[in-house]
């Protein structure tokens, strides 16, 4: 080949590199799947990246054509069109963050820092937009002209709400600011969930035969099972996992042990190469400094408008009439706990946050004779599984049938195809159920695809996820769950249903897209069914002789769910409160032992051990999404309750209530105020007497 034909083929290669870059990256285009399901088989880590720039430069091309426009701005030219934008980069962003949940190797958490700027430089050049600013004002300004359905008056409200809280009525250097600020936010909350991730990742308690007093067989097969997967088979291995973390402290005989593990859970990140103190700092600060910036003196005062709560002072409302109504429960409990404990010991025992667990698990069983591994023979996943799907069968009419041909994360993963009564497609359903080294610690649902109606009227049906981080199996044992391990599951799948569930146009408003004190009530709502016989009987049966549960073990599980109703309160208030604090201060931090001290002093059930934290690796307040936000729990419960005394009034499987369930509050999502969905399903507002009674604080 001479010279100039090779410089003629390298300048056709020059020019069709980005083409060829394009059609190589899956992300680029719609995925070529069926149902669009994820092709994990067909991208790798550094996927991302141009994948996430082509998305950035696709959206703002189509933000210059909404601005370029010369004809009046109207709400499908201006508010339709910029909720369509930016298909490319939500494509990518839903399977990126999903990952960076489940999946975090080294690499996609520096793909995450380095990104994270970018997309937050780019977020902020939507809403600081000036053109496109006046345009979505100019339609917010006329939309009494408009007659709009209600979906398309909250899409319009919350558009322009987004642009107001984001800074769009800033003016001159204060805009600057609020750029710097939500960059910086960016920064330090991804660096603040990383740090919690590889410092739980780190702590490993390697423990012989004689330490093993008082765990039972499940645990000790578990901890066999890591030291052996790490090249020790002479060792049992137990972390800070919830799986592993929980269980030791509420079985080890070994006072010593359980101090030591408490130890190494409560000072991740206090210090060292994983100290999340300066994050804290940081990020309450930015946070105080944003929402002075936006005209609030807190960032709760900032946060709270668009909630039901609606403000601090409402928030503080509820967490002191529960700290009322339960600070004397837990105080009593207590106080019996410590007499229980010093019986058995033959001295006085003074309990400390490491005996909890233990005490009062062998004092349930004492009362009830019940603890949890006398139920995890009856929930071997499997069977829970059937069991969990059949709920969403029998009040919904949903069914699940395994897709063994997606292509998966990891083979862990099951993919469920779901469709309704009718046989209609209704979405996918990933289900990721146990731990490994590169997914955080809890559970949680989240979506690779929002359902919408698209431009062309068809339904696009959500790709809906659920992670949990359970007991895995063994070589002799299936994978058997504790009663908290189903309740999680099943939390999970009640927002799994309402992502399932969706029938609304835009994805922005689909379903958990809702406020945060409202988007927990389907999850705590379906946590009601597991203590009632006729939804265990369906599933709970014995993995070796299939019997089903005895009646005397349902009546001692019911009687032992309110016991520690007072501690278990008082512990959520515990956060709430501490949430609270960080976002509603008007100086900066100087000192974060002493800050958290002071402000769950009035919740705190034990004295804070020596160098030991809840805010460092209080991921939901600082990097989850939560802040200011931790109420929500308590508020949805007093939900959750209300809505269920519903169908315990009607019978739990009512066909009737269940269908107003998924009418007004699983299909709807953010389309209307939560207020009135609320009070459309149940009649009337929610009352919190319901709550008492449930937990046995009121007749």
């Amino acid at each position: 080949m001479n010279v100039k034909n090779l410089f003629l083929v390298l300048s056709i290669l020059i020019f069709q590199l980005p083409f060829m870059m394009k059609a190589d990256n899956v992300f680029l285009n719609d995925f070529k799947t069926t149902h669009g399901l994820i092709p994990f088989d067909y991208f790798s880590n550094e996927d991302f990246e141009p994948a996430i720039l082509e998305g950035i430069d696709e959206q703002n091309r189509e933000i210059a054509s909404i601005v370029r426009q010369r004809s009046t701005p109207t709400f499908e030219n201006t508010i339709v069109a910029l909720e369509r934008s930016g298909k490319t980069l939500n494509r990518t962003l839903y399977v990126f963050y999903a990952m960076l949940s489940s999946n975090a190797d080294d690499e996609l958490m520096e793909i995450s820092q380095k990104m994270s700027p970018v997309l937050s430089e780019h977020s902020a050049n939507i809403t600081l937009n000036q053109p496109l600013w006046e345009k979505v004002k100019y339609v917010y300004d006329n939309r009494a002209k408009l007659q709009l359905s209600r979906e398309d008056e909250m899409l319009l409200a919350e558009t322009y709400d987004s642009f107001v809280n984001s800074g769009a009525n800033l003016q001159g250097d204060d805009r600057e600011k609020y750029r710097q600020l939500t960059s910086e936010l960016d920064s330090l909350t991804l660096a603040f969930g990383q740090n919690a991730l590889k410092a739980m990742n780190s702590q490993e308690l390697w423990l012989t035969e004689n330490d093993l007093d008082g765990l039972p067989q499940t645990l000790i097969d578990a901890a066999k099972l890591a030291a052996e997967e790490k090249g020790r088979a002479d060792a049992y291995l137990f972390t800070v996992q919830a799986p592993s973390y929980r269980p030791f402290l509420q079985y080890s005989a070994r006072r010593d042990l359980r101090e030591k593990i408490y130890h190494m859970y409560n000072t991740l990140c206090t210090n060292g190469e994983y100290s999340n103190i300066e994050n804290i700092k940081q990020i309450a600060l930015k946070r105080m400094q944003l929402a002075n910036l936006m005209g609030y003196k807190t960032y709760a005062d900032y946060k709270l408008r668009r909630t039901m709560a609606g403000s601090t002072d409402a928030v503080y409302t509820l967490l002191g009439q529960l700290r009322e109504a339960y600070t004397p429960v837990m105080n009593e409990e207590l106080k019996s706990l410590t007499q229980f404990a010093s019986e058995i010991e033959g001295k006085e025992i003074k309990l400390q946050p490491w005996d909890y667990s233990y005490y009062s698990n062998k004092q349930k069983d004492s009362l009830y004779n019940f603890n949890d591994e006398m139920l995890r023979p009856y929930f071997e996943l499997n069977n829970v599984i059937k069991g969990v799907f059949g709920l969403a069968t029998r009040l919904y009419g949903l069914h699940f049938n395994q897709n063994y041909d997606a292509q998966v994360l990891t083979p862990d993963v099951k993919v469920y195809d779901v469709t309704d009564e009718q046989g209609n497609y209704m979405g996918a359903l990933y289900a990721d159920f146990f731990p490994r080294s590169t997914k955080r610690s809890g559970a949680w649902m989240t979506n690779y695809r929002e359902q919408c109606i698209d431009a062309d009227g068809n339904n696009v049906r959500p790709i809906v996820s659920i992670t949990m981080n359970f007991t895995k199996p063994t070589a002799d044992k299936p994978s058997l769950l504790t009663f908290d391990e189903v309740e999680t599951f099943l939390h999970e799948f009640g927002h799994a249903l309402q992502g399932l569930l969706a029938n609304t146009r835009y994805s922005s408003l689909s379903g958990t897209n809702v406020y945060r004190d409202y988007v927990e009530l389907p999850s705590q709502f379906n946590e009601n069914f597991l203590l009632h016989r006729e939804f265990l009987d369906t599933f709970a049966k014995h993995y070796e002789t299939g019997e089903t549960i005895p009646q005397e073990l349902i009546d001692r599980v019911v009687a032992a769910s309110q016991y520690a109703a007072g501690y278990l309160c008082v512990r959520q208030l515990n956060f709430g409160y501490l949430d609270m604090a960080y976002h509603t201060i008007t100086e900066p931090i100087n000192d974060v032992f002493a800050f958290e001290a002071d402000a769950i002093k009035d919740v705190k059930q034990f004295d804070a051990a020596p160098g030991c934290l809840i805010s460092p690796v209080f991921s939901h307040i600082f990097s989850g999404g939560y802040a200011a936000g931790y109420y929500s729990y308590k508020w949805s419960e007093v939900l959750d309750a209300d809505a269920f005394s519903k169908f315990e009034e009607d019978g739990i499987f009512n066909p009737q209530t269940a269908k107003s369930f998924k009418d007004n509050i699983l299909s709807t999502g953010g389309t209307e105020d939560p207020k009135i969905l609320y009070k459309r399903f149940r009649g009337r507002d929610a009352k919190i007497d319901a709550l008492l009674k449930r937990d046995g604080i009121s007749k």
